[in-house]
């Protein structure tokens, strides 16, 4: 997770990208990214996610996270930062912050997009076939991934 922020720091947009697929969750903070706003709508984002999918979350160092332990503690998974300065080690979030500015522009305001645009971009996002995915969409390897959890376990019937 992290935050795209717009001109001059005042306004931001949440993102959220699961690892494995690049899928994107975009959460929108259009009156604030202080840690009490960052804290609701992150909650209220990940209670949307299936709790497999809710293991951890690793983030930026962040004044946006002060509220790190009731966020993992109502959303019920483990938060991680990175070291400082060191963007690397969340490569698919950084890429995925790329290809969001192709949406919102840096010195842009954020705060002025509407919740539904910011939906509109990440299924824009999660539906964009990718090289590292075999050419398949972030959507269709999470949704294959999800069903694949839910499937029963192939075991030999003895009779």
């Amino acid at each position: 997770g992290d935050l795209i922020t717009g001109a001059e720091n005042k306004s931001a947009i949440g993102t959220l990208v699961e690892r494995s697929t690049g899928y994107v969750m975009l959460l929108h903070l259009p009156n604030s990214h202080g840690a009490d706003d960052v804290q609701d709508t992150m909650v209220e984002a990940m209670s949307r996610l299936p709790q497999t999918l809710r293991r951890t979350l690793t983030w930026d160092q962040g004044q946006e996270m002060a509220n790190h332990a009731a966020i993992a503690k109502a959303a019920q998974l483990r938060i991680y930062f990175c070291d400082p300065h060191s963007p690397w080690q969340r490569a698919t979030n950084e890429n995925t912050n790329g290809l969001l500015r192709q949406y919102f522009p840096k010195s842009t305001d954020l705060s002025g997009y509407h919740r539904d645009y910011l939906e509109f971009v990440a299924a824009q996002l999660n539906n964009r076939p990718r090289k590292r995915l075999g050419w398949h969409t972030p959507a269709e390897v999470l949704d294959q991934l999800l069903s694949e959890e839910q499937d029963p376990p192939n075991v030999a019937l003895t009779g």
